[in-house]
């Protein structure tokens, strides 16, 4: 019943209305529809016919009739909610004030977006909607690929089968290339006098939605150069552009349709309100006052005293002294009505010092087994003073200044969060969120009120006058022109200070000899922003003032470099503009390159008008490719409570300014339910049939035209150019681990291409294997631009919900334990068979090609070795080490880094820091022994790898810090991230370096057997369990 078609149910009931005595009254059956609440509470209107109940998932088995609506609007409103995973009437239900500002101005930057993109020529439109995707660095060895300085394309027709080849020069634009094919097709048809123009015409990626196109030689195109470096014909095809029209044309009339319709539901903005007297914020010299007033569900044993703790951060550093409140007794109610009085004046106060709190229960011993209900002691840590225990219940954080600058007065209720983070600083979380929990019911609250300390609003003051307070303290101090000038003798300490690494902490002399010589900063060490931001006085309203107008003298960062700013140690917010400002010389590749974490640091912005949420939702609805990712990013973190209006408003707001888009997002969304539903199915019959029955019951659903529709015809949530066209049922399976991952199949439309395969894992969560799978991309990039291209493949990997996303599964490959085992009857013997390898790769390369596939292993292996040792990658075993047909060795499953290994017994098990097995060897000495030239070239290879990570070491340590708000496992706090400083050697020289690196590439070699060893153990086991 929940597979037939939502129409059929519609004619039933009119059919029955038949027979009711008011019939006559109603409209036409086409004035009316269902509707229904959906599985995640969104009321949704179901206009499209065609649609199956199952597609639909009511929460209750109730459709209700209601009249078409013919408000477009609020249709789109509803279309956003079921998209984004989260109704709109929750935005409007919070009655927020800062929520509304941030709708409206949102949705002026969407509409302007939307207006811009009317009458765009369909070059412009494809620029917009399929920007080509390019590689500026050259590698340098890519003449050794080309046939005698040429590269040859196949050229295919649109609509005929015609196809051509031409030998070009990599440097041709495809403009060029477009004329030589319409050249020789008219040739060959006899129509050489024909006049077309080639600009008529684009180039395609044959199967793929990609184009070559614009004034960039062939070589730059991320395609092309693919297709070089991997030896394989590129498949373009001319496209006329009249079918570009088509695709443009059909997008325009979903733009028009949104430009016409009637604005819903938004707040009116409100009538200017007459400007009241307002305070300056500088003008108060008094404590900074709050009164704790009561709270309310501490839940705390019946014998426990409660105190709550109290300090004032700015980032992470603390304003002034930390204050605790007076211990009292009570169960679950506790007045404190206590006066907390802080060491800081209110006209010190940073515009974005934070106030938090934490309430602690005491108890005089440690608690016994049996009363550990309401607190896990285990789990957080226990602070002992003076004899009694500290227990944290909760926590809450929230600004001294709301969102307009204005200090907070008044009565607060603060809804607290009772999950603590490993670290915390003077007993808070300051780096926990500044929103209070939704879940109110069971939240512990804290009652609090700020003092007031005048009639009139207080403010933060605005930029003009911070300035002018800069250029007053500038004249009034004497030596201002000699104001941080250290000449030579300090050149040498400041240099010394600014070369360390972003991990290490500056004593108080080394940040009062930054501030002094903050200019010599700036002429010098532009670079070193961060540490001056760290050695200033953030309590001290002169010392801020007069940063605010460094910075605006202060030289551009690169980009790479200005990312350090957005973490959490600076919250300012002009300095986080100053960031902004920089990123966005980013071209989109680079971009999309820092996505990952420029979306993580989303979390530490305490208000959501900001410059970073700006840039993004600018940046991706410039470039559909980034809107594409932005989506996913935010989509799958929608379910966080801390971050799920920020997040749900952002994907508002994209989808408003990218209407176009929604609907290939929404079929994506669509296919991942249905691919959620088929693993739940799955995991439920797998306890009760055998694979090949799980297999055929796998297939029979598949074949259902519910699932066929749903999953056919998408762009991949991994990569938008890739068509995941049609099912190949028979190929599709699932794979034996816990959660039952789907390996779904697709026909792929280029001629003589490898199947496409991608991965479903749901219970799994995808985002640690995303951060490391970013980081090999990057190491990718960081060689290649030094010249060395070590073949590495970052494959796809997309969180897209809680615990579940896609990975893209990898053609032609192999792990190493099935290439072993394949090639060997007893599985004992298959680990210690150093020949299998090789012989393996013989099967596929014959001749010239096995010195390239040999070739192609001994870079790969080199690139992994160094990649795995940098990022402490653990858990290495021939299951998740894999090898293309090509020779391009691989990794897999990044389940534990940063050196956490998984250990059994305690022990251990992989003492190697750097996995080289004796096959790998005998692979890279082509299987000669004695062949110490080329594995001479494979050291080097890895040393030359090493030498170059160490160079960006400051970069890969701020990205990893940028991810601590992410709530990854094993990356928690900065103490993960140290790891990185060992590894790469930070502080230390290059030839000690070096040395270091040297020593454990030694060990490694001589525990290769060991390694061998402990693989064996791994393949009987899995034999074993087969």
């Amino acid at each position: 019943m929940h597979s037939s078609y939502y129409y059929f149910f519609f004619q039933l009931l009119w059919k029955q209305a038949h027979s009711y005595p008011l019939f006559h009254l109603l409209m036409e059956i086409d004035s009316y529809m269902f509707s229904c609440v959906n599985q995640t509470a969104v009321h949704e209107e179901l206009e499209d016919e065609t649609r199956r109940l199952c597609d639909i998932r009511p929460f209750l088995p109730v459709l209700k009739l209601v009249t078409r609506n013919c408000d477009p609007g609020e249709k789109l409103d509803s279309k956003i909610g079921v998209l984004i995973g989260k109704g709109l009437h929750e935005f409007d239900a919070l009655q927020d004030p800062e929520v509304n500002d941030f709708r409206a101005k949102m949705r002026r930057i969407s509409e302007e977006k939307i207006q811009s993109l009317v009458g765009l020529s369909w070059m412009d439109w494809l620029k917009h909607t399929y920007p080509p995707e390019q590689e500026p660095v050259i590698p340098e060895n890519f003449q050794d690929k080309l046939y005698s300085g040429n590269l040859v394309v196949a050229i295919h027709f649109d609509n005929c089968q015609d196809v051509f080849s031409f030998q070009v020069s990599p440097n041709m634009n495809p403009i060029k290339l477009n004329e030589l094919a319409i050249r020789k097709r008219l040739t060959i048809h006899g129509k050489e006098d024909e006049e077309i123009d080639p600009a008529d015409y684009v180039l395609q990626v044959s199967g793929r939605l990609e184009y070559v196109f614009g004034d960039h030689p062939l070589i730059q195109f991320q395609y092309i150069r693919n297709c070089v470096m991997n030896r394989t014909l590129p498949q373009l095809t001319l496209v006329e552009c009249c079918t570009i029209k088509k695709m443009c044309e059909q997008e325009m009339i979903a733009i028009e349709v949104a430009i016409n319709r009637k604005s819903s539901n938004l707040p009116l903005p409100l009538p200017p309100k007459k400007t009241r007297a307002t305070t300056s914020v500088w003008d108060i010299c008094s404590p900074f006052k709050v009164i704790l007033l009561k709270g309310n569900k501490l839940n705390t044993e019946e014998n426990a005293k409660v105190h709550v703790r109290a300090g004032i951060f700015h980032g992470t550093e603390l304003l002034c002294k930390t204050i605790v409140s007076t211990e009292i007794s009570g169960r679950s109610d506790h007045v404190w009505n206590e006066v907390l009085e802080f060491e800081i004046n209110v006209c010190d106060l940073p515009r974005m010092a934070r106030l938090c709190f934490a309430v602690y229960a005491v108890m005089d011993k440690m608690k016994t087994k049996k009363s550990t209900k309401s607190m896990n002691p285990s789990k957080y840590q226990t602070i002992r003073k003076a004899g009694k225990v500290h227990y944290p219940v909760a926590w809450v954080n929230t600004m001294v200044f709301d969102y307009k600058g204005q200090l907070k007065n008044g009565e607060f209720v603060l809804h607290s969060w009772s999950s603590f983070p490993d670290e915390l600083e003077e007993m808070l979380n300051p780096m926990g969120t500044v929103q209070t929990n939704p879940y109110t019911e069971n939240a512990t609250a804290l009652h609090i009120r700020f003092q007031e300390y005048s009639k009139q609003p207080i403010n933060y003051p605005p930029f003009d006058k911070i300035l002018e307070k800069a250029a007053e303290i500038a004249r009034s101090s004497d030596n201002a022109a000699m104001a941080g000038r250290g000449g030579k003798k300090f050149y040498i300490v400041l240099k010394e200070i600014m070369e360390r690494d972003p991990l290490s902490q500056l004593c108080e002399n080394e940040m009062d000899l930054i501030w002094t010589l903050r200019y010599d900063c700036r002429e010098n060490f532009p670079q070193s922003l961060p540490k001056l931001l760290l050695s200033l006085k953030w309590n001290k309203l002169e010392d801020v003032a007069q940063l605010q107008a460094l910075l605006q003298i202060w030289p551009k960062l690169l980009p790479r470099e200005a990312l350090e700013l957005l973490d959490f140690n600076y919250p300012d917010q002009y300095v986080r503009e100053y960031a902004v400002g920089c990123l966005k010389q980013m071209s989109d590749e680079e971009l999309s390159q820092y996505l990952l974490q420029l979306v993580q640091v989303l979390k530490y912005e305490p208000f959501l008008d900001c410059a970073l949420s700006r840039f993004l939702l600018e940046r991706a609805l410039a470039n559909r490719r980034i809107g594409q990712m932005l989506f996913w990013h935010l989509r799958s973190e929608v379910h966080i409570p801390a971050v799920s209006v920020q997040f749900g408003l952002i994907l508002e707001a994209y989808c408003r300014g990218s209407v176009a888009h929604m609907k290939v997002l929404a079929k994506q969304v669509e296919a991942l339910n249905k691919m959620k539903t088929l693993n739940s199915l799955i995991k439920l019959n797998a306890m009760k049939q055998s694979k090949a029955k799980g297999k055929d019951a796998m297939h029979t659903c598949l074949k259902q035209n519910a699932y066929k529709e749903a999953l056919s015809d998408l762009q991949s949530p991994l990569n938008p150019s890739v068509i995941l066209s049609e099912l190949h049922v028979e190929k599709c399976k699932y794979m034996d681990s816990k959660m039952k991952p789907l390996w779904i199949v697709y026909n792929n439309k280029m001629f003589g291409g490898d199947l496409v395969g991608i991965i479903f894992k749901n219970g799994d969560d995808l985002r640690q294997d995303m951060l490391t799978l970013q980081i090999l991309r990057l190491m990718d990039v960081l060689w290649k631009e030094a010249g060395l291209d070590l073949r590495i493949l970052p494959y796809g990997c997309l969180a897209t919900g809680d615990h579940s996303g896609l990975i893209e599964a990898v053609s032609s490959s192999e792990t190493i334990a099935d290439i072993q085992l394949n090639s060997s009857n007893v599985a004992a013997a298959a680990a210690f068979n150093k020949d299998a390898l090789l012989n393996w790769l013989k099967e596929y390369n014959l001749g010239d090609d096995l010195d390239r596939a040999i070739e192609e292993f001994t870079l790969s292996c080199a690139g992994y070795c160094v990649a795995t040792y940098v990022l402490g990658i653990g858990d290495r075993h021939s299951d998740n080490i894999m090898v293309r047909k090509n020779g391009q060795l691989f990794h897999i499953d990044f389940g534990h880094i940063l050196g956490n290994f998984k250990s059994k017994f305690g022990i251990k098990r992989e003492r190697v820091p750097f996995i080289l097995t004796y096959d790998f060897i005998h692979v890279i000495q082509q299987g000669k022994t004695g062949n110490t030239e080329k594995f001479g070239r494979f050291r080097q290879y890895c040393e030359e790898a090493y030498l170059i990570l160490r160079k960006h070491g400051n970069l890969f340590i701020t990205l990893f810090a940028l991810m601590l708000t992410a709530g990854l496992p094993e990356l928690t706090s900065i103490k993960d991230i140290q790891y990185l400083k060992d590894s790469l050697a930070l502080g230390k020289s290059e030839e000690e370096a070096l040395k270091q690196f040297k020593q454990k590439f030694d060990e490694a070699l001589r525990e290769s057997w060991t390694t061998k060893v402990n693989w064996m153990a791994h393949t009987v086991r899995k034999d074993y369990r087969s």
